[in-house]
């Protein structure tokens, strides 16, 4: 028995396709690669003194809009998030399903002042409550991003 299961085993391995072990992976916008992303916790750093650069990154999705899909934050740390869009709004990511896994995405970083119209049209899109919606008073200065390719790895995309 134990020979039989070794032998199905070393099988399976030399000849099972290679995607029953591979990780689901998706792509959006342009095909980007893995390579060379650094931690998201890293922008807020690598930003001081700059108003905007290219980067490559990689973090923790928190949420996606959940209209459309037209933005995702990501944990940059010290309980704060960042929010990434996409270049020329010319590609969506999935409405639900993608919080707590990580993403790729390559693009530019840059430091913006977001009025409290886009804010609360921001808190709208993330189902904020109108009460919390009406909180927001003041504009705020936040490191975004735009991105133009996104892997969302652990993200089976339905065809």
């Amino acid at each position: 028995m134990k020979h039989t299961l070794l032998a199905i085993l070393f099988t399976c391995a030399a000849f099972c396709s290679p995607q029953l072990f591979a990780q689901d992976v998706s792509y959006y916008g342009d095909k980007i690669s893995e390579e060379g992303a650094l931690p998201a916790e890293q922008v807020v750093a690598f930003m001081q003194g700059k108003s905007e650069a290219p980067l490559k990154l990689k973090g923790k999705i928190v949420q996606t809009c959940l209209k459309k899909g037209c933005w995702m934050t990501i944990d940059i740390g010290n309980n704060q998030t960042m929010t990434v869009r996409f270049k020329d709004y010319g590609f969506f990511v999935p409405k639900s399903g993608a919080e707590g896994l990580e993403a790729v995405f390559e693009g530019v970083a840059r430091k913006e002042i977001r009025t409290v119209e886009e804010l609360r049209h921001y808190a709208q899109d993330a189902g904020k409550s109108k009460e919390e919606i009406a909180n927001i008073t003041a504009p705020k200065e936040e490191i975004t991003f735009e991105a133009s390719g996104v892997i969302i790895k652990g993200y089976k995309k339905s065809n």
